[in-house]
């Protein structure tokens, strides 16, 4: 008997495709639009994140390098987590000739869509080498609804 293979077929991920969309947009943006040094100080730029279910947790990591956790707050509201905060730099070097600054420094905003219920709570967040983790247990409540067919 031949055996064929049989093609698997990739499970679409809206997270991945809002993602992709977003590392798109950027890019556009910061093509187009040039920063002068001035304003690159008062830029809002937001951390890059992952967002998971581990059991019955959701987490949530955000990088945020160079930030200190006293400068960082977080909250959930409508369904949301919203993380801000800013990094700000140590010393200003004034007599030093950049070759290239990409380092950001200011405040930072990240507003990141819960996919499901979560006890807000019981969330708890643990800040460690730049990386902000968020632990947010799910709802076990199911929200059903019987609607009566006329």
């Amino acid at each position: 008997m031949e055996r064929r293979e049989v093609p698997t077929r990739a499970v679409w991920n809206p997270f991945r495709e809002l993602a992709r969309i977003e590392n798109e947009l950027n890019k556009l943006f910061s093509e187009f639009i040039p920063t002068t040094r001035e304003s690159a100080e008062i830029v809002t730029w937001a951390p890059r994140v992952d967002v998971y279910e581990d059991g019955n947790n959701l987490i949530i990591e955000a990088e945020i390098p160079g930030a200190k956790k006293e400068d960082i707050e977080v909250k959930i509201k409508d369904n949301a987590v919203v993380i801000r905060g800013e990094v700000k730099k140590e010393e200003e070097k004034k007599d030093e000739q950049y070759y290239r600054k990409e380092r950001f420094y200011g405040t930072f905003e990240r507003v990141i869509p819960l996919p499901v219920e979560v006890k807000a709570e019981e969330a708890k967040a643990e800040f460690k080498d730049g990386v902000l983790k968020l632990v947010l247990p799910k709802t076990t409540q199911e929200h059903e609804v019987k609607i009566e067919v006329k």
